[in-house]
């Protein structure tokens, strides 16, 4: 998710011209140095791609603008671009993204606790124990002073294999031989003797604990905690691009509203030119040049406080873009391309309740915990009941004077044992199960009531964002109108200053409406897009609309 950035250079020279005749001889270098490179970095219309020219060489006006722009290179950069680049190095969203990964594990964790576990054991051991008497079946042994020798070796083998079952039951099947024998003469059978046992043993409740439901409670459990942090994971996605996209329309104002203020200054400029022409025929007062010329200094400030912003929101974005240090402190330009929409755009009220309830994040985190919560009364329920489990047992046994025979033995089935029965344990009172059910009703309720809730407040949140976008949208057509009528009351002002109806106070001041009416129309346009980011957050579409699917 890497924003492809073009580099190239920006130099608008049909505004050089205009300072180089007019503002260099008035304000001096410092004034000029200020003015051009509010020029440089002004960025371009939103009607026109963003273009590199070199300025024509041999010329005095051109020396001194080599000197004077600034050499940094601009970044242009799609609202697209912009996006991906920041959801590429969100720290926040790293962060999220680990915490789900770890969530995961939870649910392997959890089915592991049915995996079968195989035994393997072998085993030597050699008794040498004193005799007080002879043993009956021992032969040749005589009463004497010292106690005989009772020697046995015993080496011994078994394999087992056990699993918990998705029931609540449990089986275990373990396999033994060994190999037994006994120094000296004895009246053994076999000596020495070869033996092996067979046996399976299940245990299965029946009422407590029975059954698959109950015993994946934990399993759903950690799906459910791991579905909410991907769920966390889409919401700070889409946090992030409506922060990337705010301020990305914001910087698109700040720039379009810095091309306002130079307008207006050259507008101002040119009055001041008018009247210090007509105050040179005599036709005009002095005070109507200085009153120009004090127009064009206001107008200058103006530049200055729109470039700052410009600059401000340039930074903003950074840090969006990339968390890094070295980031921010870089000064280059950030032009972005994209146009603002300025058609109305068709909103249906009840289907985009429908999509935003169906895919905001918050809705469905909610209905993970209300599952999670019923999952949990589920088990506190079942374990209101008695303890009550069959437990069964089966063992074959063989034995002979080698291993060959003893299996055969073995698996004669001559030699064996069984048995089954139930086990039935029951605490008086239990009154511990009984508040743990209690508790996870209350927490049922209380999940259901959040998933209430918060489905209320989006639609509330629909309901305002949809009013917003068509109230912007009105605003966009009102302050338009109003613009256009500033632009003819301004020129029938001119009109009225050239026929000496009208003076320049108030033409200046006709000027400076004029200027917040394109302001306050380039703001309604910026808000109208804003609200539309705001609108597909609101209804967790951001990311059908910029193609991006979270694993």
């Amino acid at each position: 998710m890497r924003a492809n950035c073009t580099q190239i250079a920006l130099i608008h020279q049909p505004l050089l011209a205009l300072f180089m005749r007019n503002f260099a001889k008035k304000y001096g270098v410092a004034a000029l140095t200020i003015f051009l490179w509010s020029l440089a970095v002004s960025g371009q219309s939103w009607s026109q791609s963003t273009v590199s020219s070199e300025p024509a060489s041999g010329s005095t006006e051109d020396t001194i603008l080599k000197k004077l722009l600034p050499t940094d290179s601009v970044i242009t950069l799609t609202m697209h671009d912009a996006v991906m680049q920041a959801l590429e190095h969100n720290v926040d969203i790293q962060v999220s993204r680990h915490t789900r990964d770890a969530q995961l594990t939870n649910i392997i964790s959890e089915q592991a606790k049915f995996d079968p576990t195989i035994q393997l054991g072998g085993r030597y051991d050699r008794t040498v124990a004193p005799l007080n008497r002879p043993v009956f079946g021992f032969g040749g042994v005589t009463a004497g002073n010292d106690p005989d020798n009772f020697d046995q070796n015993d080496t011994r083998f078994n394999v087992g294999y056990s699993q918990r079952l998705l029931t609540g039951g449990s089986y275990d099947l373990t396999f033994d031989t060994n190999r037994n024998s006994v120094a000296g003469t004895t009246g053994f059978l076999f000596n020495p003797s070869y033996g092996s046992n067979l046996a399976i043993s299940l245990t299965q409740p029946l009422l407590r604990n029975l059954g698959q439901t109950v015993n994946t409670t934990l399993i759903t459990v950690a799906r459910n905690a791991a579905a909410v942090e991907q769920l966390l994971l889409s919401q700070q996605i889409l946090s992030v691009i409506s922060q990337v996209e705010q301020t990305y329309w914001e910087l698109v104002f700040a720039r379009e509203n810095l091309k306002v203020a130079h307008a207006t200054l050259k507008a101002a400029e040119e009055l001041l030119a008018s009247n210090r022409e007509k105050v040179k025929a005599g036709v005009l007062a002095d005070v109507e040049a200085l009153q120009a010329q004090a127009g064009v200094a206001s107008r200058i400030e103006q530049i200055l406080l729109a470039q700052k912003t410009v600059e401000d929101q340039e930074d903003q974005l950074r840090l969006l873009l990339s968390p890094s240090e070295i980031a921010l402190t870089r000064t280059t330009p950030l032009i972005p391309l994209d146009q603002p929409i300025q058609h109305q755009s068709k909103i249906a009220l009840q289907s985009t309740i429908v999509q935003a309830l169906k895919h905001r994040p918050e809705a469905l985190q909610a209905k993970k915990n209300v599952n999670s919560s019923h999952t949990q009364t589920q088990f506190a329920k079942n374990q209101l009941l008695p303890d009550l489990s069959f437990q069964a047992g089966l063992g074959l046994a063989g034995l002979g004077d080698n291993a060959s025979d003893t299996w055969q033995r073995l698996g004669s089935t001559d030699f064996y044992n069984m048995g089954g029965g139930l086990v039935l344990s029951y605490p008086l009172g239990n009154r511990a199960a009984e508040s743990q059910h209690q508790r996870r009703i209350l927490e049922t309720h209380q999940q259901q009531a959040s998933l209430l809730r918060i489905r209320q407040q989006i639609i509330l949140d629909v309901k305002e964002a949809i009013r917003q976008v068509d109230t912007n949208y009105k605003r966009i057509r009102t302050n338009q109108a109003s613009r256009r009528l500033s632009d003819k009351q301004l020129k029938a002002e001119q009109e009225r200053l050239q026929l000496g109806l009208s003076t320049t106070r108030v033409v200046l001041e006709f000027q400076r409406d004029l200027q917040a009416a394109q302001g306050q129309e380039l703001r309604a346009i910026l808000d109208y897009n804003q609200s539309l980011s705001r609108l597909r957050f609101v209804t967790a579409s951001t990311l059908n609309h910029y193609n991006i699917e979270v694993q």
